[in-house]
């Protein structure tokens, strides 16, 4: 999406990723197909660019901290911990002041019974690194549910969530450049299918004041991050109206990459060709 966005305005895109058929190598006017930690093609690969962004959370921060003194990279390496780790996601938008779902770490089965005692069933146990579109997860409706869930969860630690009773998942999309300033769109409504976007509603259909929270609540992740760049966070709604802070996607989302001349209140077809790659420009 940024290498598309990119082209439009003129910017060339080098896309670095480990698979020669990376979506972004597509329509970039560079590629580099190499290992995140080749640190030789990475040294060579902020050697042609500008600035060095990234599409994917998966990518590790490793890569971005070689990267990071021989290029500017927006977002930061912190800002790429932070969201690509559950348990600090969770303990910062807390800190951000973003109400959450009741969660717990979870490292041991006698650690995942002690949560569950506490923030009861149903709940859903994830894997903290790695998980998306419905993967790394699982429903805990029983108590005999747990075990095999543990089991087959990995990496270990894992997280466990109190399960939200939500009637519509809302993001908001937030940018901020180097100076501090900042804008945040519209909220989207969100739909999915095998829990894979299918289509969002923009603006989401939701009162004014829901709304304006959700709005509100991606400006202070943003400030809160210190970001540079664009940002998702991906909210709950509940039945009352309240908000829930659930993920935060440091990058260009799905949720709006079709919204371009798109009439208020029309559904919008996700269109998302793959899980991007780091890329530059």
């Amino acid at each position: 999406m940024s290498t598309l966005a990119a082209a439009q305005l003129g910017y060339r895109c080098h896309v670095f990723a480990p698979e020669a058929d990376s979506p972004g190598m597509q329509v970039a006017a560079a590629a580099t197909v190499a290992a995140y930690e080749d640190e030789a093609a990475l040294t060579a690969f902020a050697a042609a660019v500008d600035v060095v962004t990234f599409e994917f959370e998966n990518v590790p921060a490793a890569t971005l901290e070689v990267l990071a003194p021989l290029a500017p990279c927006r977002p930061g390496v912190e800002v790429l911990r932070i969201c690509q780790d559950r348990l600090q996601e969770k303990a910062f938008l807390e800190r951000a002041g973003v109400p959450v779902a009741p969660w717990r770490a979870v490292r041991s089965e006698p650690e995942l019974a002690a949560a569950i005692a506490e923030i009861g069933l149903p709940a859903v146990l994830k894997t903290t690194r790695l998980g998306y579109d419905g993967r790394g997860q699982a429903v805990l409706r029983q108590p005999e549910d747990a075990a095999p869930a543990f089991a087959r969860l990995s990496p270990h630690p894992l997280i466990l969530e109190g399960f939200v009773p939500f009637v519509a998942e809302l993001s908001a999309i937030a940018a901020r450049g180097a100076d501090g300033a900042l804008a945040v769109y519209d909220a989207v409504e969100n739909r999915h299918r095998d829990h894979i976007l299918d289509l969002s509603f923009a603006p989401a259909r939701v009162p004014r004041p829901v709304a304006a929270a959700a709005r509100g609540h991606a400006g202070r992740v943003a400030e809160a991050l210190d970001l540079v760049g664009v940002l998702a966070l991906e909210m709950f709604l509940l039945p009352d109206g309240r908000l829930l802070g659930n993920e935060i996607a440091p990058r260009p989302h799905n949720s709006r990459a079709l919204d371009h001349g798109c009439l208020p209140r029309q559904p919008v077809r996700a269109a998302c060709p793959g899980g991007g790659r780091p890329a530059a420009g």
